[in-house]
């Protein structure tokens, strides 16, 4: 297929040409990316793992921790060796790599234990992702934070580098999944006319995009809506002069509702559904650390505040991080947070 001017060639062309020349000089690929991995790590990193493989690659991919029950229909993710189930295993592999892709995170603080073994390594390193500050000491680094997803970055990569034509059904599939989950359904950070026009051509590849609607979305246990009742109902604050919402939740509450990883996903959308409310923030006790989701309508920038507050960032609209210390304090922190922020959150608001 001869490329179209519809999509923007906004990879530069040196880049696009230093990764295919590293990919042909490697001889053990290792694709890693962030902790608790969402649909668009997974999507981003299986639809690359899939097409080196096809290419007759030498390939792992290695993720920090588990990932939601939800993704796990994703073409390959049976293939996804999971660091925290074995350390040891897992840095030999970071040892022997001679290339390593970083997908969907901007700093090695992003992948949790796994991340000095990265930054100690000396393989050739390539970066492709769409969250602000990239990390230096990659070879290679494409981020592009225009961009709304890692997965639809992958997607120009391969369409650039002239591999559209031989793009399979699952590898789209994949790609599919990650830009649908990183835009909250096309819901935010997608108003540019050149996502639909690169839906056009995943469609074209077989995919039924209803049906990974519903593998995502329609898919959860009666244990997780029940969570979702008891958290609406019990663990939700709102702070109508600031136009701000607040969710928790503990982990004995996680427990009285026999939570599973990926339960949670979506929550923090709900209360900007309430009248005014246009800050939301989910704040959820893990096992190591304490979880923090950031979601914003309008100009109020969520990424911004995950960034000050709890070490993390994103979308503006869209962002997470994470606090290492009690779930009371982030509470706590997060109160200070709005706060600070009150006049940008009043001025935010659309009439």
């Amino acid at each position: 297929m001869e490329k179209d001017s519809a999509i923007t060639a906004i990879i530069d062309t040196k880049d696009i040409d230093a990764i295919l020349q590293h990919v042909q000089n490697s001889k053990r690929i290792l694709i890693t990316t962030h902790l608790s991995p969402d649909g668009d790590a997974l999507g981003s990193s299986l639809a690359l793992y899939n097409f080196l493989k096809r290419m007759g690659k030498e390939v792992k991919l290695m993720v920090p921790n588990s990932f939601p029950y939800f993704l796990k229909w994703m073409p390959a993710s049976n293939e996804i060796l999971i660091y925290d189930y074995n350390p040891h295993a897992g840095q030999t592999i970071i040892k022997s790599a001679d290339l390593i892709f970083i997908l969907d995170y901007n700093a090695p603080k992003r992948i949790g234990e796994m991340g000095p073994f990265i930054e100690q390594s000396i393989a050739k390193k390539i970066l492709i992702d769409h969250h602000l500050d990239p990390t230096n000491g990659c070879d290679v680094v494409v981020s592009i934070p225009k961009i709304s997803s890692t997965s639809e970055l992958i997607f120009r990569l391969l369409y650039q580098a002239n591999e559209y034509d031989g793009l399979t059904k699952v590898e789209a599939e994949c790609i599919y999944c990650g830009m649908m989950t990183d835009t909250g359904s096309f819901t935010y950070g997608s108003s540019s006319p050149e996502i639909y026009y690169i839906i056009s051509l995943l469609l074209r590849k077989g995919i039924d995009k209803d049906q990974i609607y519903s593998k995502v979305y329609n898919n959860f246990s009666a244990d997780r809506f029940r969570l979702l009742g008891f958290t609406l109902s019990e663990r939700m604050k709102i702070f109508p002069e600031l136009h701000t919402a607040l969710l928790w939740l503990t982990k004995e509450d996680q427990e009285r509702f026999n939570y599973n990883k990926g339960d949670t996903e979506g929550f923090v959308n709900y209360p900007l559904s309430i009248k005014g409310i246009i800050f939301t923030t989910f704040i959820r006790e893990d096992e190591k650390l304490v979880k923090i989701s950031l979601r914003s309508q309008g100009e109020f920038p969520c990424n911004e505040f995950a960034s000050n507050y709890f070490n993390g960032g994103g979308h503006l609209n869209a962002s997470g991080g994470e606090h290492y210390g009690s779930l009371e304090d982030a509470i706590e922190l997060f109160e200070k947070g709005i706060q600070d922020y009150a006049e940008k959150l009043k001025l935010s608001v659309r009439e």
